[in-house]
């Protein structure tokens, strides 16, 4: 490990000699100046990892060789030095940026246990920067792989959401559609990335504890609370929250949510004290929401409430090519983790990705594909080498259309003179749809373009609870 350098800026030839005496001792390369302007010089060309800088100089003021060196390098660590009856200008220098402070005389222990702080200060603060630009890297709009039409708009919406100020945004989707990822996104490619971002999935607690988590809870709330504990808002203050599979949240904990939105404050439970946070709310689901709102599981205030900027994420079904090109740098990715040298997709295989429907979209296609090159050891991935499901019945187009070649489609409807009943006609596509489909649910959701839960919805509406034989 190469030295860690130490520049002395001080008038006292006595001090500066016994500084350099006793930290060269302690492993530290030290450079010494007694004047000001010598001092900023010497900082520019040794770049010392600690100043050691006395306020009262002869020549210049402490304070403003501070400033100098602020401006060569803002994350310089500087340590002041100040005299009796300097205190106040050595608390305006801490304001300024300097690490800390010692008022002389002092003792060379002292000195010796603040460097090592400062160091594994500044060690800290590195490894912080590094990991907030490898995050923002991790999270950048580039990682957004696709050329579509489709893709290419929510990217364009993503960066316009994320540099602007709304706090409240509602991000839909398919499952596998990297809502999650989006969410990141979202946060630090804006201007709270500095700031926390937390992250709850609503499905993944019960409603009572997913009410203390967000909320947090005082000491003595309920049995188990013997501390108070702050709850994910209070920790996101100045940052985001991301609230994945909202339309799962209980229509009580929705309640006061929409509250801690409209009002930026909200208790603890068992609290009393209102606690005031400014946090970006960034909310997910998979789920038809005006058609939890229709069925009354979703409080429709809180909805317009979320949806004030709507973000769509297209299902991989409906993005082209994007396939292929998805495809081809998940194959690139697990070339270089498992060492492997495959060139690509066959044509036949290409054929066969563009003709599947992808149900679990962008996750499944990562999955498929690293599934097989764990297995394979190919130049190009042909269909053999898929697994069965993109091969057989289930997910794929040509699937479908067996499902469906003996009933001919006829998009035309006429109404008769005498009219009709609409949710007749829409109980009898119900019926048709799980008789042609074997009473599989999501095959049958799929004929009418309805998602799996509004399919549900609706069979229980007309009475179809068992209508079919369980899902396969």
């Amino acid at each position: 490990m190469p030295e860690q350098k130490i520049l002395v800026v001080d008038d006292e030839k006595l001090l500066r000699w016994s500084l350099k005496q006793n930290l060269e001792k302690e492993g530290y390369l030290v450079v010494d100046a007694d004047k000001g302007m010598s001092g900023l010089s010497a900082y520019r060309e040794e770049s010392p990892d600690l100043t050691l800088l006395d306020i009262n100089l002869p020549d210049i003021s402490g304070v403003s060789v501070l400033e100098g060196i602020k401006e060569v390098n803002p994350d310089a660590l500087v340590v002041m030095i100040t005299a009796f009856g300097d205190i106040k200008t050595a608390v305006k220098t801490i304001k300024m940026g300097a690490y800390d402070f010692l008022e002389k005389p002092f003792s060379m222990d002292k000195l010796k246990i603040l460097i090592q702080k400062s160091f594994e200060t500044m060690k800290l603060r590195r490894e912080v920067s590094e990991f907030r630009a490898q995050i923002t890297s991790r999270y950048g709009f580039d990682t957004l792989i696709g050329e579509s039409p489709e893709m290419k708009n929510t990217v364009d919406m993503l960066r316009k959401v994320a540099q602007s100020d709304a706090t409240t945004i509602l991000i839909s989707g398919e499952s596998g559609t990297g809502k999650d990822v989006t969410a990141k996104m979202i946060h630090y490619q804006g201007h709270r990335a500095d700031q926390p971002f937390m992250e709850i999935n609503c499905t993944a607690l019960p409603d009572t504890l997913i009410e203390s988590e967000l909320f947090g809870y005082e000491k003595g709330a309920f049995t188990d609370a013997k501390a108070a504990k702050k709850g994910l808002f209070e920790l996101a203050d100045g940052g985001s929250i991301f609230l994945d599979e909202i339309g799962d949240m209980q229509l009580t904990t929705q309640a006061k949510l929409l509250k801690v939105i409209e009002s930026k404050t909200f208790k603890r439970v068992g609290g009393s004290k209102d606690i005031t946070v400014n946090v970006r709310v960034i909310t997910a689901t998979n789920k038809n929401l005006d058609e939890e709102v229709e069925k009354g599981t979703f409080r429709e205030d809180l909805y317009y409430r979320l949806k004030i900027i709507p973000i769509t994420l297209p299902a991989l079904r409906k993005r082209g090519k994007d396939v292929i090109v998805l495809a081809n740098h998940f194959i690139n990715e697990f070339n270089t983790e498992f060492r492997k040298n495959t060139r690509g997709l066959s044509p036949e295989a290409e054929g066969l990705f563009m003709e599947y429907r992808w149900p679990g979209n962008v996750r499944e296609l990562k999955n498929v594909i690293e599934r097989t090159m764990i297995l394979e050891n190919v130049e190009y991935i042909d269909v053999e080498h898929l697994p069965t499901e993109l091969k057989g019945r289930s997910g794929g187009r040509q699937a479908e259309s067996r499902d469906t070649q003996e009933v001919p489609v006829d998009y035309t409807v006429r109404i008769p003179p005498d009219g009709l009943d609409i949710e007749e006609v829409e109980k009898e596509l119900i019926r048709q749809a799980m008789e042609m489909t074997d009473g599989n649910q999501t095959r049958a959701a799929r004929l009418l373009a309805l998602s799996r839960d509004a399919f549900r919805y609706r069979m229980q509406k007309f009475g179809f609870l068992q209508a079919g034989p369980a899902e396969k």
